[in-house]
């Protein structure tokens, strides 16, 4: 197997093939999927091998007394060779993963091969494809949690048990010095428990990345904004408790701590930062200094770490297994969130490499992971099922109607869009009555009656599915709701349209399915309208058909949401990609004229913007740009597709053009953008007027759903998504 190391002495790092680690009693053989750099320690480590011996020496005086001590028992040669011989010796790196267990050790029954599980220690959890781990240095990963995200479980239980030896309280007011990894995940730690933060750094883009993580205000240590913010938060008592997570020879943090704690405030070192206490300022206000043990209880005791002996629980409430198991559960339930940490994802193959320029400089990170070829992780990688659509053959025909009655048509929902963009379109259409609104409260349905001419409104959706004579249902209600709502109009054998998104999770769409296949009423159609826009139309048709495989690029500056706004919801109502990201994943296969079998997402640090590319049978692709930090002046929606030649471009469905042997340019548009709504709704009237087909076959319908949600299995997952289309 292969595993990083480096040679103190020389500095040298490389990855060597190494013999696989014997699975030992009382523990268990981990094949790593993701290992964390540790950008504070092991960049430490990674430096200090580049100085000279004297640099060395100055770094790390504790081992030079140790070499005296030898001197002085054991005589200058001998020490000489000791001390070389352990200098010019391999030395692993990594204390941080996340793998699969490949074979489980004799006393193990709390895992079983096939597990996934997060790892501490820095002679247990190296960057190594295998590593040997024992019991108490590993936990069992949540089910949904992804690989990458629990390999932080080491640096989150340091983190973890910083804060737990501050014992903070909910309503404190805390100062985090240094905003790297720990600091950062510190940040997080405490405001799930209740208490604002100010976070330091010199750094600008750490001070931002805490704010949006949490921390109520940060800045440069040297800025009086610093001190404003603390003044303010605690009225100018000064903070319950500071963490210091800094690194580096200066005094600073530990002056800073003094001048910014409150009277008989608590002062955690976590760090390794110099600690020339000023007696004076600690003195006088009785600061109480106290260090974290690295992972918490149980660490540097052999018989905890490598025999297994746990402390009772009633004794010691959190060791260092119990801290990961914590901090794991914390991950899954979405309390702390590691990803806009990650800075840059690289191969096991390039850790050296990796290294290496983050030594220099050229990759600045806060978190770094490697990922393991072949692992286990990527064997099972992420797949969304597409389910097979059952056909109709033995399902309930369409009920037959006379041409000349009209379409009758119930509303659920009577919201922004459904009043704004499909009730103007339906009101004045010969052939159409409004029956029914339903709303959850009395007052919208009556506007929504007024304004548009209903026969009837009502609070009562049992009663409208129970009404024989309505032709149809539209859902216009919050995303949560749509797949219920659709399941329970299919069963009650009405044709139904329903806004984007048709389902927010598998579950919900194999539901969906399962009422079709029920019922023998597969009359569905999803609100994905610009397929029908009568610019893209007429371009795709100036296009003409295509014969090899295409590119096609389709860039949405969503811009920034209203604060407030129910899309934020993300916890019930799904990402905001997950509400809207159907509309263009399903023009993009529209336009390719099939449905895609892969879907890999990547996000910005903060999760606003998102990469979305999506690969097709016929080795087509098409990248989804979804972005809301761009300019509110430039266009919402452009997109070009390119291909045998040609160009096809699209300027938000106010001007179109396409390039080849021939130029073709549309003229701009008299009226307002057409996005196709009111050809999408005279499409699906059609169809339920005279019993023919969906305008959107019910299999792509699926397929679209399923590759939105593959876009959020792969931002978790960090690999591309397969569609597994099922039988």
């Amino acid at each position: 197997m292969k595993q990083v190391v480096q040679n103190y002495k020389s500095g040298e790092l490389a990855v060597l093939d190494v013999p696989v680690p014997g699975c030992k009693p009382g523990g268990v053989l981990v094949r790593t999927a993701y290992s964390l750099i540790s950008t504070g320690t092991e960049l430490m480590k990674v430096s200090e091998a580049g100085m000279s011996m004297l640099g060395k020496a100055r770094s790390r005086p504790d081992q030079v007394a140790k070499v005296v001590q030898s001197v002085a028992t054991n005589g200058v040669p001998a020490t000489y060779r000791k001390v070389m011989g352990k200098l010019d010796s391999y030395t692993p790196l990594g204390y941080s993963l996340c793998g699969v267990v490949e074979q489980v050790g004799p006393g193990i029954d709390d895992v079983a091969v096939g597990d996934v599980v997060a790892c501490a220690g820095n002679e247990h959890a190296l960057h190594a494809e295998l590593n040997w781990v024992p019991k108490n240095l590993y936990a069992r990963v949540p089910d949904g949690l992804a690989s990458r995200h629990a390999a932080f479980g080491t640096v989150g239980s340091i983190a973890m048990q910083g804060v737990r030896r501050g014992e903070p309280q909910l309503g404190d007011v805390a100062l985090v010095i240094g905003l790297g990894l720990i600091g950062q995940l510190v940040v997080q730690l405490l405001v799930a428990s209740g208490v604002r933060v100010v976070g330091v750094d010199p750094d600008p883009t750490r001070c931002e990345l805490a704010e949006r993580l949490g921390a109520a205000a940060c800045g440069d240590p040297a800025s009086a904004a610093v001190e404003a913010a603390v003044a303010e938060l605690t009225d100018g008592h000064g903070v319950d408790q500071v963490y210091l997570a800094a690194g580096g020879g200066s005094n600073q943090p530990v002056e800073l701590a003094a001048r910014l704690c409150r009277d008989r405030g608590r002062v955690v070192d976590i760090g390794k930062c110099r600690l020339d206490l000023p007696w004076n300022a600690y003195y006088e206000k009785e600061l109480d200094v106290r260090f974290s043990r690295s992972y918490g209880p149980g660490r540097y005791d052999p018989e905890y770490e490598l025999e297994g002996r746990d402390y009772p629980i009633g004794y010691v409430r959190w060791t260092e297994r119990r801290n990961l198991a914590c901090f794991l559960d914390l991950l899954a339930r979405g309390s702390v969130d590691v990803e806009p940490l990650v800075s840059h994802v690289a191969d096991f193959d390039d850790a050296v490499e990796t290294y290496q320029s983050l030594k220099d400089g050229g990759l600045k990170a806060v978190a770094v992971l490697f990922r393991y070829p072949e692992h286990a992780g990527e064997a099972q990688a992420p797949a969304v099922a597409v389910p097979a659509v059952k056909p109709r053959s033995s399902g309930v025909p369409t009920p037959a109607r006379s041409a000349k009655a009209p379409v009758r048509l119930a509303f659920v929902g009577a919201g922004n869009y459904a009043t704004s963009m499909l009730l103007p379109h339906l009101a004045q259409r010969d052939g159409v009555e409004l029956s029914t609104v339903v709303t959850t409260t009395a007052l919208s349905a009556a506007n929504a009656q007024r304004k548009f001419g209903f026969a009837e409104a009502t609070t009562d959706l049992d009663a409208v599915l129970g009404d024989k004579s309505i032709d149809a249902v539209f859902v216009v209600t919050r995303h949560s709701s749509h797949a219920e709502l659709t399941r329970r109009a299919l069963l009650a054998g009405k044709a139904v349209f329903v806004e984007k998104p048709l389902a927010l999770t598998e579950d919900d769409l194999a539901g969906v399915l399962a009422a079709v296949e029920e019922s023998g009423n597969d009359r569905l159609q999803v609100g994905f309208n610009r397929r029908f826009a009568p610019l893209l139309n007429e371009a795709k048709k100036q296009f003409g058909a295509r014969t090899g495989p295409a590119n096609l690029r389709y860039l949405v500056n969503a811009g920034r949401l209203q604060h407030g706004s129910w899309y934020l919801q993300q916890g019930t109502e799904g990402s905001r990609f997950a509400g809207e990201g159907g509309h263009f994943i399903d023009t993009a296969s529209w336009l390719l004229e099939a449905d895609p079998v892969s879907v890999y997402a990547v996000a910005t640090s903060d999760n606003e913007d998102l990469q979305v590319v999506l690969r097709y049978p016929d080795g087509s692709t098409a990248t989804v740009s979804y972005v809301t930090t761009g300019a509110p002046s430039f266009p919402k929606e452009t997109l070009d597709l390119v291909a045998d030649g040609k160009v096809l471009r699209l300027d938000d469905f106010v001007r179109a053009s396409v390039y080849g042997r021939k130029r073709w340019v549309s003229s701009r548009l008299p009226k307002a953008r057409d996005k196709g709504q009111n050809a999408e709704l005279a499409a699906f009237i059609k169809a339920v007027r005279t019993g023919g087909p969906m305008p959107v076959p019910l299999e792509s319908l699926v397929a679209t759903t399923a590759a939105t949600l593959a876009v959020q299995a792969g931002l978790a997952g960090g690999a591309p998504v397969t569609l597994a289309r099922t039988r």
